[in-house]
């Protein structure tokens, strides 16, 4: 049988009893046979309410009341955050980012909107397997956003190629665990932890507990996408294979304006966002930033229609829908910057962007069908949230995945992470062969883009 992947090239293989460690780039191997259907997937019963995950000691724990007594605490995962006290789940996010660098996306608020609304539950391909530490006393001690998906959208971690090639070996790729935020490629802590005594070893518990759920539910891989470096490093060491993506964000340099950013650039990239940004008023359109309790149930209304325009015409699927947004910007309050075109009393377009710590993140664009403004989403999406950060005193812009055309207009590559736990020791030695050469395409692209960005000499450094 021969075979033609963009993951593995092309490669004859023949029938054995070896195995798939002895796997080389475009060499002869040998495998072996796993299942007797291609592609077949397993299915797995997720816990109805639920599921143990163990008990655990902490080690060198402090007595309890002056007890002497070592503190334990007990592992499980659960069906829907709504098993979860809000101020508890808040805790531990909070405890995990430091109140400077609060991530919206991994509070309770944003997370439950996915659940409540029917955006990330089962019917979608997200079933939620949150995994929740507790002390004796039932006090929370650390949880983890993580899903069983049947797929892989909405994750901006491609690894259909890896799918591909599981099936050509006559393996299930899914289910898999996912530990992520929803449809959101944004950086951030995924193992939440109060910041006790005890923090580190209540992180290994939960990096274990999540290990053992893959087993458990004999799913191929678990998949921990856009951790933080520092997550990144730790789970190298406990078996996870490590992964690197590029984003592009801006950075505030403490500027006290946009004219200001504007004298950071070269000539001909200040002169060319100067003529993209008059355009905007020449067209009749005026821009405004609404936040919290200014946008009304009428703007998310009409913003789901320019959602729905943008994922009809360019990505064909419709991850969030309409009561999302309703409950979002409910729950997340002033935590929500939506910033709209209008021409005359008309809405036109808009951005979605949500306020951190330190961060403000752009998430999604859209304007009505069949409308064009020339420049309008390079207005909305970035030159407004540059403005944006400038006032509010934020440190970085993130603009959402991928888009090299976001360099000339000050956003510049960063590094993302993911980290990648496949239980199958064969496959898993080819993906880590994978990874070796992309990681390496991937610096060299990063380095050939900062070279040539629209900075000054001197300044990014």
């Amino acid at each position: 049988m021969a075979t033609t992947s963009p993951f593995l090239g092309h490669v004859p293989f023949h029938l054995g009893k070896s195995s798939f460690g002895q796997f080389t780039h475009n060499s002869v191997c040998t495998f072996k046979v796993k299942a007797l259907f291609w592609g077949s997937k397993r299915s797995v019963k997720p816990a109805e309410k639920n599921l143990s995950l163990g008990e655990f000691t902490l080690s060198g724990a402090d007595s309890q009341e002056g007890t002497g007594t070592p503190e334990k605490i007990s592992v499980s995962a659960v069906s829907s955050i709504s098993e979860v006290s809000p101020d508890e789940w808040d805790s531990c996010s909070l405890d995990a980012t430091g109140r400077q660098q609060f991530n919206p996306f991994l509070s309770h608020g944003f997370l439950s909107s996915l659940e409540e609304s029917g955006s990330a539950v089962e019917g979608t391909g997200w079933i939620p397997q949150h995994i929740i530490a507790q002390d004796e006393s039932s006090n929370i001690l650390g949880v983890v956003p993580l899903y069983l998906k049947s797929h892989s959208y909405g994750e901006y971690v491609f690894d259909s190629s890896w799918a591909n090639a599981y099936y050509s070996y006559g393996l299930s790729y899914y289910p898999k665990l996912q530990c992520s935020v929803p449809f959101t490629p944004v950086t951030g802590p995924r193992i939440l932890v109060r910041n006790t005594s005890h923090r580190d070893q209540v992180f290994d518990i939960l990096v274990s507990a999540m290990k053992d759920l893959a087993v458990k539910f004999n799913v191929s891989s678990l998949h921990i996408t856009f951790p933080t470096t520092n997550e990144w490093h730790k789970l190298e060491e406990k078996g996870f294979l490590q992964r690197i993506g590029m984003q592009y964000h801006w950075k505030n340099r403490n500027y006290k304006n946009f004219d200001e950013f504007l004298m950071d650039m070269k000539q001909s990239k200040r002169k060319n966002i100067r003529q993209e940004r008059k355009k905007i008023s020449a067209q009749n359109v005026t821009m405004k930033r609404l936040r919290g309790s200014e946008i009304k149930a009428s703007h998310w209304d009409t913003f789901y229609k320019f959602y729905r325009n943008t994922t009809d015409n360019k990505w064909g699927t419709a991850y969030l829908t309409r009561d999302f947004f309703h409950r979002m910007g409910a729950k997340m309050g002033d935590n929500v910057l939506l910033v709209v075109a209008e021409e005359g009393d008309e809405l036109v377009a808009a951005a979605l962007n949500l306020i951190g710590g330190d961060t403000l993140y752009g998430r999604l664009w859209g304007c009505l069908p069949g409308a064009y403004y020339a420049n309008l989403h390079f207005e909305a999406c970035y030159y407004q949230a540059i403005d944006a950060a400038i006032e509010l005193n934020l440190s970085t812009v993130e603009a959402g995945a991928q888009g090299e055309h976001k360099i000339r207009r000050g956003y510049m590559p960063v590094t993302t992470y993911s980290c990648h736990y496949v239980l199958d020791e064969d496959f898993k030695r080819i993906i880590d062969d994978f990874l070796v050469r992309e990681t390496a395409q991937v610096k060299l692209v990063m380095k050939l883009l900062q070279d040539s960005g629209p900075f000054k000499e001197n300044i990014l450094s």
